[in-house]
């Protein structure tokens, strides 16, 4: 019997399993992940969990049952020591499993400060699993001092999780303007607003020098202009990287996270990789995208080749971001944009439209979601939109789609 081991038990990995179950897959299947818990969502963590506003149990992403029913062999709480290609083995300390072909799901890991400059204090948080969150949840209460390091996503999620709990916040990140990186000046201006509405004081173009401790406990942060900030517990949002320790191990060809073609398969032609973890061919180019409908959609492409479909994996972009009462969706990759369009809406809704001369090729949608419909459907067909219709806020969208 034909035995598929799927290693990393995240969205990637109970997406590829179920995949597998769901089109008739008939051998044996062993999903394995380092945490002890079910394979659960992450987004929720780091804003409805840990505001107390979701159980443990709804952030499983399905019931123990599932797996059960299923003939999925689960192995949680448990490490991959070894990974043995030509034998086609994997080692779990001294026990070893054969395998006939392996999915690396193994998604990414988040970047710690370093221990030099006080990383290793107590009181030193990142976002990423659900042990990080549970450790860090007694500290976010009224009255408390955070610091949070890194004006991306992960930074100003955290901002807004600890100023809605009373806390007092102050955010540094070094770049120029928070979201740098990944959105437009527009953007950046839009949650820099917002979050100072709600009190939190953002310092940008300021690094962190070091952390100061006190009995071990982090107590307060001295920052790159000299200044320092008396603080009770510190979040570290400074990025992730690709979860590739196995494949490297395995000696699997490596690009900006483990290297795969159109259909998932990576340079040893049995074992195959999706989500954060894994970079894949993109419009002529490549990337990698760390997101939840990607992991989803990326897997269950890989379960169907792993079955032999053939089918190549074609990326449609999207992602979002819970902050306050805002709820921004982006549609497509703003790679290159060299202009911008505003739509102004009421109050807290807007979007904003990147633009690579005339053709669309990213919206950003604050409680607009018929703005990021609209967008991303002409992004996902390949379509642009008028601009001076986009920029009217009275203009029906709609007939864009016709045009």
């Amino acid at each position: 019997m034909s035995h598929i081991i799927v290693i990393g038990a995240g969205q990637a990995g109970s997406s590829l399993v179920a995949k597998l179950r769901k089109d008739g897959f008939d051998g044996e299947i062993t999903l394995i992940g380092a945490e002890k818990h079910l394979p659960y969502q992450r987004p929720p963590l780091s804003k409805a969990y840990l505001l107390g506003e979701m159980e443990l149990e709804r952030l499983f992403l399905r019931p123990e049952s599932f797996y059960a029913d299923n003939k999925i062999t689960l192995r949680l709480g448990t490490v991959v020591t070894a990974i043995d290609a030509a034998a086609k083995t994997v080692s779990l300390g001294e026990e070893v499993l054969s395998y006939d072909q392996l999915a690396l799901t193994t998604g990414s890991d988040p970047r710690h400060l370093p221990a030099a400059i006080g990383g290793d204090l107590e009181g030193v948080f990142v976002v990423r699993g659900l042990g990080d969150v549970d450790a860090m949840a007694p500290h976010v209460v009224t009255g408390k001092r955070a610091l949070i390091v890194g004006g991306g996503y992960i930074g100003l999620e955290a901002a807004a999780v600890c100023a809605k709990r009373g806390v007092d916040v102050t955010l540094v990140e070094m770049g120029e303007r928070i979201l740098q990186r990944v959105a437009a000046p527009e953007t950046s201006d839009y949650f820099r607003t917002l979050h100072g509405e709600h009190g939190v004081t953002i310092l940008e173009g300021t690094g962190l020098q070091r952390l100061e401790g006190e009995a071990g406990q982090v107590a307060r942060a001295v920052l790159s202009d000299g200044s320092s900030v008396e603080v009770d517990f510190v979040v570290v949002g400074v990025g992730i990287t690709p979860g590739t320790q196995l494949a490297e191990l395995v000696g699997l060809e490596l690009e900006n996270g483990i290297k795969t073609d159109a259909e998932g398969r990576t340079s040893d032609p049995s074992i195959w990789s999706a989500g954060d973890c894994a970079s894949f061919p993109y419009k002529g180019g490549r990337i990698r995208l760390e997101s939840v409908p990607n992991a989803i959609d990326q897997a269950e492409v890989v379960a169907q080749n792993m079955m032999g479909a053939g089918k190549s994996y074609v990326a449609t972009p999207w992602f979002w971001s819970d902050q306050y009462d805002v709820k921004l969706q982006i549609a497509g990759l703003n790679t290159g944009f060299d202009n911008v369009v505003t739509r102004a809406g009421e109050g807290r809704t807007t979007s904003f439209w990147y633009y690579k001369g005339e053709q669309l090729v990213a919206v950003d949608a604050m409680n607009d979601p018929r703005a990021y419909m609209v967008g991303k459907r002409l992004i996902d067909m390949g379509k642009t939109a008028d601009k001076s219709v986009v920029a009217d806020p009275a203009a029906d969208l709609k007939p864009l789609l016709k045009a």
